[in-house]
This record gives C-alpha cells, structure tokens and sequence, in this order.
C-alpha cells in the first residue's frame, strides 16, 4: 500500500518521517512550490519542525500529480479541507484519511462528513489521537486511533501506518473518533482560560471532567458510541491537550485567560469549532455551558471571570 501526506505543516511532516524511518517510499505535498523545494533541498521543514532532518525516503513536491498514492492522508487543518478536496480533483474516489481535528464552521460537520460531501466515491477516515508533531518526528511513542467505516480495510491500513513510534488502534466509529478529537479542543481553550487567570489545578480538573461530560453528550446524541469517547480519540486526547503547553489550543486558552494578544498566525482549531458546535448544540438543544462559555471569550463578550462566575452559578444538579 503506496501513502502520500497532503500537507507539509508540523503534523503532516511528522507522519511522513515516522512513515518513511520504516523504509517505506514516502510523498510529501506542500501547497507552496517554494517550501517544498525548500524542505527538499534542505532535508527539514525549518518553517514548523525544524530541528528534525528528512529522512531520504521522502520526496517533498507542490506538484499533487507526484504525490498521488493508494492512501492519502490529508494532514490539512480542518477550515481548509473542503477547499483542498473541491480544488484537487486528482484526489476523488481515493482512500483520504483526515488527519485533523474539527467542526466546519460553515456546515457544522466532522472531518470524515466533509470527505463524503465532497467526494461520494472516496473511502474516508480519520486518524486521530493525543499526539504532538514534535514527539512523533523525535521518534517518541504515541498512540492514535484509526477509524474507518469498512473494519477490513480498517485492518489492512493499521498495519500499514504502524510504525515502531506509532501504534495504532482501529475503530469503526468515525463519529466517536473525529467528534471527540474535536470537541476537546474547546474544553482545552476553556482550561487554558482558567490556568492563565490564575484560577488553579483544581478549577482545570473540574473544566476538563465537565467538560468531558459535554463531549459525550453531543457525541452520543449524534451516534457516537461511549468505549470511543472513552478511547485514545476521546478522553486521551482531552488529556493530553487540556494539560500541555504544546496545545496550541491550550496556549490560546492562556492568552485569553491572561489578556495578552496571541499569534494570528497559529491555527486553533478549537475556536471555529466552538462557534460551530454552540450553533449546533442550539440546534439540538443540548445544554453545552463551557462550550457557550470559550464563545464568549473568544468573541470578547465575556472575561474570564465572567466566564467563570456564569458557569458557577448554574443551578445545583447531579453529576
């Protein structure tokens, strides 16, 4: 099985050298023609992982018609995969794994949902999980989660995108697995929030477990199944971003918290994706407090205080 990664930021890189340390021929895609005959002729991505050469294995090119294989994965972020699938026709009826985490704003659907919009005749999937670029492509160990409608197929590409860094588990739950990967990237802006106010460890245990309990009602009221959430793609990718300054997300959720400026140019995932699942929620009328809460504060409706005395005010229920 022949595997491209469409994208050169620091996952998409990461993916290829930990695919292409195992021998494997390995295409790397980069929009810009003039990062990819950079990362080709300098064997880094000194742009988003620098530090960490290229194996010889990987062929950098801006040119899709050379990075065309049986599997694609497409390490894009998640606002910019419809304009990828609808402006790359050399994609259609492939193999596309998503490898990002998100809600559309524009459409309110997952990953996998978008894929299947765009193209009817692709197979998708979505690998998904607590990871950081940077421990991949140092070669650390990291566990995700492949999720796939068809198991066999399922079968066939864990083995291929296992790697001795990279262990992978398999499910058939797309809508667990892209929904949780996306849905704790909120709650990590809410945690994030709360670290940079100032407000403690025991205020972010309460934000990520309540969170959690939002995570699995939305999900489960779209037809996730609970040993998912509960799963790498779910509660361990809350974890690890909720608890990390490696999260961007988190990082965002600092600067809210703290009332500094944060970089336009690092994408967060998490803040679209709140906007949309508050629509969303609305629309199902499911109750997402922490969920309202991120919108607030990202559209500078509600200070963190604000924020915090809205939740706590919340009429007492059971857990």
């Amino acid at each position: 099985m022949s595997i491209s990664v469409i994208g050169a930021g620091a996952f998409g890189t990461a993916l290829a050298i930990s695919l292409a340390r195992t021998g494997m021929a390995v295409s790397l895609w980069a929009r810009d023609p003039n990062h990819a005959a950079n990362m080709q002729n300098t064997r880094e991505n000194t742009a988003r992982l620098p530090g960490v050469a290229l194996p010889d294995s990987i062929t950098v090119t801006a040119n899709i018609s050379e990075a065309l294989a049986d599997t694609m994965l497409l390490a894009v972020p998640m606002q910019k995969m419809r304009d990828l699938l609808k402006s790359t026709p050399e994609l259609n009826s492939r193999l596309l794994v998503a490898c990002c985490k998100g809600v559309e704003l524009e459409t309110e659907l997952g990953p996998v949902a978008v894929i299947r919009d765009c193209d009817p005749k692709a197979t998708p999937a979505i690998l998904t999980g607590p990871s950081f670029a940077a421990d991949i492509a140092r070669g650390l160990p990291t566990a995700l989660t492949l999720a796939i409608a068809d198991d066999s197929l399922g079968q066939s590409l864990q083995q291929a995108l296992t790697t001795p860094n990279l262990r992978i588990y398999r499910t058939t739950d797309t809508i667990g697995a892209e929904l949780g990967g996306a849905l704790k990237n909120v709650i990590a802006i809410a945690c994030g929030a709360a670290m940079g106010a100032g407000l403690g460890e025991s205020a972010r245990a309460a934000l990520m477990t309540r969170g959690y309990a939002e995570v699995q009602r939305m999900a489960q009221a779209l037809g996730a199944r609970p040993d998912t959430l509960a799963g790498l793609s779910g509660f361990g990718d809350l974890t690890l971003t909720c608890t990390s300054d490696q999260s961007r997300n988190y990082r965002f959720g600092l600067s809210l918290g703290r009332d500094e400026p944060f970089d336009p140019q690092i994408t967060v995932e998490g803040a679209a994706t709140a906007r949309a699942v508050k629509a969303r929620a609305k629309h199902m009328n499911i109750d997402m407090p922490i969920t309202a809460a991120v919108v607030g504060m990202i559209d500078h409706n509600l200070k963190i205080t604000q924020a915090m005395e809205m939740l706590l005010s919340r009429p007492p229920k059971e857990e």
